[in-house]
């Protein structure tokens, strides 16, 4: 039985075009650090201060408190800007899908490293909040917890706020390996998908429950027993 079904935000059900990438570039590029193409997709999935940290010290740039704060906040500033000029879409039809979901009894959480000053406007240019807030049962972000992903906090706070105790119950979906880790720590089936930043082998050789093309084929292990429901790949 799936009570809960936890959906990362970029790359399983929004595309944004590679903006959270290209805005952690812009922030660390901003302190006089270079940024290599393989360390920026090395860093990408980690939180955003530790990945902001790490690229300027493998760029060239001590890495000071004091700076890695300030760009974490200039990161939300840049990040809107780049939405601002090429909007993001939902991957998937998502919203139809949240309306499966609750159909069938299912409640819905969305759950991202990104803080509610950034995700607010974005949530509301899919017009999923507050316009459609009936279909996601609680948006969680890096302001709700003390450590982001791969630690389970994120996904234990949607787990709270649903009133769901069980993580047997549980679905967490991300496309990268470090929302496949924050599952498996925090008990959920760990299920990724392929719309993201990671590939098939990179997901594959992360310890997970199921692979995924996209958040299309969820139905399949929520509600296996319809008929046309597409295989998991495993």
């Amino acid at each position: 039985m799936v009570s809960l079904v936890v959906l990362d935000l970029i790359g399983t059900t929004v595309d944004d075009g590679g903006a959270v990438s290209r805005a952690l570039r812009t922030v660390v590029e901003e302190t006089g650090a270079a940024v290599a193409e393989e360390d920026l997709r090395t860093w990408a999935w980690a939180e955003r201060g530790s990945a902001i940290s790490a690229l300027m010290a493998l760029g060239g740039v001590q890495p000071g408190r004091g700076v890695v704060g300030q760009q974490l906040a200039r990161f939300g500033t840049v990040l809107a800007d780049s939405w601002r000029t090429g909007p993001p879409h939902e991957i998937a039809d998502a919203g139809r899908l949240f309306e499966q979901f609750q159909q069938h009894g299912v409640r819905v959480a969305l759950t991202t490293d990104l803080d509610e000053r950034t995700v607010a406007p974005l949530m509301e240019s899919l017009g999923w909040w507050p316009a459609r807030k009936h279909l996601i049962d609680t948006v969680v972000t890096a302001d709700d917890v003390t450590t982001g992903s791969p630690a389970p906090y994120l996904i234990h706070r949607a787990m709270e706020r649903t009133r769901v105790i069980d993580v047997h119950q549980v679905i967490a979906v991300g496309d990268t390996p470090v929302d496949l880790q924050a599952a498996r720590n925090a008990g959920a089936m760990a299920v990724g998908v392929l719309t993201g930043a990671a590939d098939l082998p990179t997901l594959d050789a992360t310890p997970h429950d199921r692979l995924l093309a996209s958040i299309a084929d969820l139905p399949v292990l929520c509600w296996p027993e319809e008929p046309g429901a597409p295989r998991a790949m495993g």
